[in-house]
């Protein structure tokens, strides 16, 4: 979950290497650091903190040097502190080495190396590394290159790494397993990172490394890719980038979470462009056109995610068996493959991730191929791990996506999921030609609802005024609107860390009903679409019990408003359609409450953006 950064060519890297950490340390935030080679040796500064903390410690350093890495730390491996934080030297001071990942056999490698009298000043896992390279470039008498190669193929874990050796300054060598890791390709340069934000605005060429792949990088030459496992050759599939520079800014905004939320009409509508063609009553989605017997036939649908991905999945859950009547269960990816689940030929596994890297995610679908299902993944970043992976899938459009807490990656999944679900559904005929069109012609309304839904923000501020010093708040909604109570807890939790928990508004009264206070704010879903009476029901229970209630309702609507203390609107649609706009206050509102509480609402404590470790 670490972010890494390399750059060696002609301009000055330093400057380079610190803007590339501040674009990635969504990945990671509690330490950074720096190295530089100068010509003659290398300069290290490396701190607990932000980035910016690093950037004011490097002052005491030389910034001189065209060839330089950095990293900005999640912990794994022992707690955030100057010492633990990347980079790591070697003992005798020549190799260095950025990680991101976790190498789970370290303690007896380190244990080894100890007996070779190898010392280590810190707890991680990643001087051990480093150390076991030297160990290997002295005892093999190889290159770095292959020392690196027979290193890797001792250790067990996950790492996407980038070392180079004092003695060979026009050289880095990097390998991944499990953990992304792009090179950007110049003009007489090169660029390494966990993905492209760090480079866009010097080269659109990149080449995202395989799994089990390393590469020598040396300037005046070609790359040069192995195999790790076997040295084979491998070749460079160089990418030609997609992404521009305005879409990894903040464009005014204050955060770029708050950013995002209002990406929303725009994400939405990308993520349909070109599959929905409403006035032709046509769905094109060609990794489901080319695999329609395999959906269609399916025994059930199994789809795997980890946070909101999974939130996500829930409504989708909903989706395919209220429309395409097909069953689904929805599993936590992170759980999945260690229950030994039943997995036949006849399963259709639909793994969801924004970053397409998630590790849990990842290690359920190569256990799902392995029993003989198909898989289709949702994701967002083109030539990730999981679109690699799956057997066919569909990418969401929402563009880069900075902030921790994901906004625009929920509600572009489930349009995705929407347009798959709609395209089943007719495939089985379980639609009329009529019902068809209404459901493509309403979903094309989304975006312009979505922007009225968030000219709710000032009520929401208003609202997050009242709320803001809670210590819990109860989240609830039935239907399709249960899963996106749980997407509203974990949005506040996350980034304004008030206890919050999502309830189906129904299962209130076996046990929940017991919190409920004059102190207890309780967010009710109660759209006038889907169990609306039953909906009231449960508010009058919570208002006999003095709690304060918070009430997301259609526009127009007059009995919750006599009952709630707040009310914010959102504009109609069909049933299966409403999380696409509930979703938004409850976006504004953890975000305004976290920005009254003076969190970090970007990078909030303790978590990060791309989960690439289990």
């Amino acid at each position: 979950m670490c972010g890494i950064v390399g750059y060696i060519g002609y301009r000055e890297a330093f400057p380079i290497v610190i803007k590339g950490l501040q674009r990635l340390e969504y990945r990671g935030y509690d330490s950074a650091g720096i190295a530089l080679f100068d010509g003659n040796d290398i300069n290290l500064s490396k701190t607990k903190g932000k980035v910016e903390d690093l950037k004011n410690k490097a002052k005491e350093i030389s910034q001189a040097g065209t060839l330089g890495i950095g990293h900005t730390r999640w912990a794994t491996h022992g707690i955030p502190n100057d010492v633990n934080s990347h980079p790591h030297y070697s003992n005798s001071g020549d190799l260095v080495i950025i990680h991101n990942g976790i190498i789970e056999n370290y303690e007896s490698i380190k244990q080894a190396l100890k007996n070779r009298g190898y010392t280590f000043q810190s707890d991680t896992d990643t001087e051990v590394l480093i150390n076991l390279i030297e160990e290997v470039q002295k005892t093999e008498d190889v290159k770095l290159g292959k020392a690196v190669q027979i290193a890797l193929n001792q250790v067990v874990g996950a790492y996407a790494i980038a070392v180079f050796d004092k003695k060979k300054p026009d050289e880095i060598v990097v390998a991944k397993l499990g953990s992304p890791l792009a090179i950007g390709v110049g003009e007489d340069e090169f660029f390494i990172a966990s993905d492209a934000s760090p480079f866009i605005e010097f080269t659109n060429n990149a080449i995202y490394l395989e799994d089990e792949e390393m590469a020598i990088i040396r300037l005046g030459k070609e790359i040069k890719l192995r195999k790790i496992k076997n040295d084979a050759v491998a070749y460079p599939n160089i990418l030609e980038l997609q992404m521009n520079l305005e879409e990894i800014e903040k464009g005014g905004y204050d955060h770029f979470m708050l950013k995002e939320i209002y990406e929303q009409p725009r994400a939405i509508m990308d993520t349909y462009r070109g599959r929905l063609l409403a006035d032709q009553g046509i769905i094109r989605m060609a990794g489901i056109d080319q695999n329609i017997e395999r959906f269609v036939n399916a025994n059930r649908i199994i789809i795997v995610a980890c946070g909101t991905s999974w939130h996500a999945g829930l409504v989708a859950e909903y989706i395919f068996e209220d429309l395409a009547r097909i069953p689904v269960e929805v599993e936590y990816a992170s759980e999945f493959r260690y229950r030994n689940p039943v997995i036949t030929d006849k399963d259709v596994l639909i793994a969801i991730s924004q970053s397409g890297e998630t590790a849990d995610t990842l290690a359920a679908i190569k256990l799902a191929k392995e029993k003989g299902a198909f898989v289709f993944g949702v994701c967002n970043v083109v030539g990730s791990s999981i679109a690699r992976e799956s057997d066919a899938g569909a990418y969401t459009h929402a563009g880069p996506e900075i902030g921790v807490a994901s906004t625009k990656a929920f509600t572009t999944q489930i349009t995705v999921l929407t347009l798959i679900a709609l395209k089943l559904a007719k495939e089985k005929g379980e639609f009329s030609q009529s019902k068809f069109h209404e459901y493509l012609s309403e979903l094309e309304t989304i975006p312009s609802k979505v922007e009225k839904a968030l000219l709710s923000n000032d009520l929401v501020e208003t609202v997050a005024e009242v709320y803001k010093d809670s210590t819990n708040c109860l989240y609830l909604g039935r239907g399709y609107n249960f899963p996106v109570a749980l997407e509203g807890a974990l949005k506040l939790k996350e980034i304004s860390y008030i206890h919050a928990e999502g309830y189906p508004a129904a299962e209130m009264k076996h046990g929940p009903i017991a919190l409920i206070d004059e102190q207890m704010p309780v967010f009710v879903i109660a759209t006038k679409k889907g169990h609306y009476e039953k909906v009231v029901s449960n508010i009058q229970e919570i208002k006999s019990r003095k709690g304060k209630i918070i009430a997301i309702v259609t526009e127009g609507d007059t009995q919750v408003k006599e009952l709630a203390d707040h009310v914010i609107e959102i504009p109609e649609t069909l049933e299966s359609l409403t999380p696409l706009l509930t979703t938004i206050p409850l976006q504004l509102l953890s975000y305004h409450i976290a920005v009254m509480r003076n969190c970090n609402v970007d990078q909030p404590r303790n978590l990060a953006k791309s989960v690439t470790v289990e």
